[in-house]
């Protein structure tokens, strides 16, 4: 029977994602998370870092971590995509503390991963390809145009990580405003050695899993909200859940979510020979699902979706800054292309 008609509108179930094969002190630590960014919203990092040890997660232990890595990792990114938190966990949590322990400068690690660790220092790393720079005789010069903030700056120059203080740091006004950025430039900066710059792959391939995470954290929340609204929202007497066409546009964002987080889980639990491949597949796949589901979960919503006020606009603009953060799903799917011999 058509709308309006007076037939009883059919039950419409709530959705949540599976728990994908989470350990027992995984599901723990994503729900400690989870309560810590629901009960405390305006946290600063240093807090979130230092009561939930999250910061220090794949910092060895002799350097006052908890010695895990990139499956955990991707646990905590997964919740703060949720919930678009600034805390710059990418930056600091996985790029920094994968390229210094990667790199294996031992004073190095000494000298920077405790106070990571114990959320007292924020780092960033600036990876080949986001920086234009140039290391000679033990300074750097060259400009990052666009980089995750963080107080310390690591970067990969020639075969090198190294340690360096940026003459000038601006903030850059970004579409999306939950993570910031900014422009750095060394003029002639003295360094420090951090480790070898051959594992600057590995480092970024870390940074797409743990990205991949948040992504597909993200895209579940959208999903979330949007059936939330299909329930609440009633037009001609019934939920908007209830007729065929959002009912199978929730289906299918139902599938993409699940399978954005499959991927995202598979990167973040792959062995080293296999991680360039899974982080490539999930950088490809969890970009466009995010912005899938973001765009989804707006016309969903309808007007109410673009408002200031709603979350929604939020998670689109957070989408689309986070499909040229490590590249866009067509570069990762070239590096896919390249492995296969294609």
């Amino acid at each position: 029977m058509p709308p309006g008609s007076g037939a009883p509108a059919e039950p419409v179930e709530p959705v949540e994602p599976a728990d994908m094969g989470l350990t027992a002190d995984q599901a723990d630590l994503r729900d400690a998370v989870r309560a810590f960014l629901a009960g405390r919203p305006g946290a600063p990092w240093d807090r979130f870092a230092r009561e939930l040890g999250v910061a220090g997660l794949a910092v060895p232990e002799e350097y006052g971590g908890a010695g895990c890595g990139t499956a955990e990792q991707a646990v905590v990114c997964e919740e703060l995509g949720r919930v678009l938190s600034p805390h710059p966990y990418l930056a600091t949590a996985v790029l920094a503390v994968e390229a210094l322990r990667a790199a294996g400068d031992p004073d190095a690690m000494a000298r920077l991963l405790p106070a990571i660790a114990d959320g007292s220092r924020t780092a960033t790393v600036l990876l080949p390809g986001d920086a234009d720079l140039t290391l000679s005789r033990g300074r750097l010069t060259g400009t990052a145009p666009c980089a995750l903030d963080g107080e310390v700056v690591l970067a990969f120059a020639g075969d090198e990580l190294v340690e360096a203080a940026p003459s000038s740091r601006t903030p850059l006004t970004t579409l999306d405003q939950t993570r910031p950025l900014v422009a750095l430039s060394f003029d002639a900066v003295p360094v420090r050695p951090a480790g070898d710059g051959a594992v600057r792959d590995r480092v970024r391939d870390a940074g797409v899993a743990c990205l991949a995470a948040e992504q597909a954290g993200g895209a579940a929340a959208c999903l979330e909200a949007a059936v939330r609204h299909a329930l609440g929202r009633h037009q001609f007497g019934r939920p908007i859940g209830s007729f065929q066409a959002v009912k199978h546009k929730l289906a299918d964002l139902l599938l993409l979510v699940e399978s954005a987080r499959s991927a995202a889980l598979a990167a973040a639990r792959a062995r080293p020979g296999e991680l360039p491949v899974a982080a490539a597949i999930a950088g490809s796949y969890c970009t466009e699902a995010y912005l899938t589901a973001a765009g989804e979960n707006i016309q969903v919503h309808g007007g109410t979706g673009v408002t200031w006020e709603h979350s929604a606009h939020r998670h689109l603009k957070r989408a689309a800054a986070d499909a040229q953060l490590f590249g866009p799903p067509h570069a990762h799917r070239a590096r896919l292309a390249a492995a296969a011999g294609l």
